[in-house]
């Protein structure tokens, strides 16, 4: 499998790049703030972008989409968190920032099954952070966007977020396989095992 992860931005968010061995495409997973570095990365690779993909609506994971996106490749998003596209105050963490216009917007809803670069990606429906927080869940890994950390949580203190759902999204995480790899989005990788034992958060959840 080719993955490879740039965190090179003022709020260390993870943008994940990933595709199957053999395959010529890839897919963007929260192209956050860096997309010449993004751009830059495929293109050392040899990969082709078939997709970009946020796991929500806050700004330092979809900053730079329509940058990434330019006019060809559709960004996926849950329908839910849509809108912060287009009036991205309305979550944006607390402080004003700029609309992402991306020409080819397609709403996933949990249970989607999304097949590119050689490799199926199911969406599950993770709110809390944010209304339509979701995370990305392969066979062999789970991208967990900013539900899930290496012993930690992502805040639900935010407009629109909510504890109640987040305490949901975190029992529906956990019933995930122990060694499935978990690819959050700040911070460094982990297991949902590892988490399951030692993040302070989910012990006893």
């Amino acid at each position: 499998m080719y993955l490879e992860a740039s965190s090179d931005n003022p709020f260390g968010t993870n943008c994940w790049l990933v595709g199957a061995d053999g395959s010529p495409d890839a897919v963007v997973v929260d192209p956050g703030f860096t997309p010449d570095r993004i751009l830059a990365l495929l293109e050392r690779a040899g990969k082709r972008l078939a997709a970009v993909l946020a796991t929500h609506g806050h700004f330092d994971h979809i900053g730079s989409a329509a940058a990434v996106c330019r006019d060809e490749v559709p960004l996926y998003i849950h329908e839910e968190d849509r809108a912060a596209l287009t009036d991205p105050a309305a979550w944006g963490a607390g402080f004003p920032v700029p609309p992402v216009p991306v020409d080819d917007v397609r709403a996933v809803v949990d249970g989607d099954v999304l097949e590119f670069a050689g490799f199926s990606i199911e969406v599950m429906h993770t709110p809390g952070h944010t209304p339509g927080s979701v995370c990305f869940a392969t066979d062999g890994f789970v991208f967990s966007g900013d539900l899930v950390f290496q012993g930690a949580i992502g805040r639900s203190d935010f407009p629109n977020s909510s504890s109640e759902d987040m305490e949901k999204s975190l029992k529906r995480f956990l019933t995930l396989a122990d060694p499935l790899p978990v690819y959050p989005g700040h911070g460094p990788e982990t297991t949902v095992g590892q988490e399951r034992r030692s993040n302070p958060f989910l012990v006893g959840v």
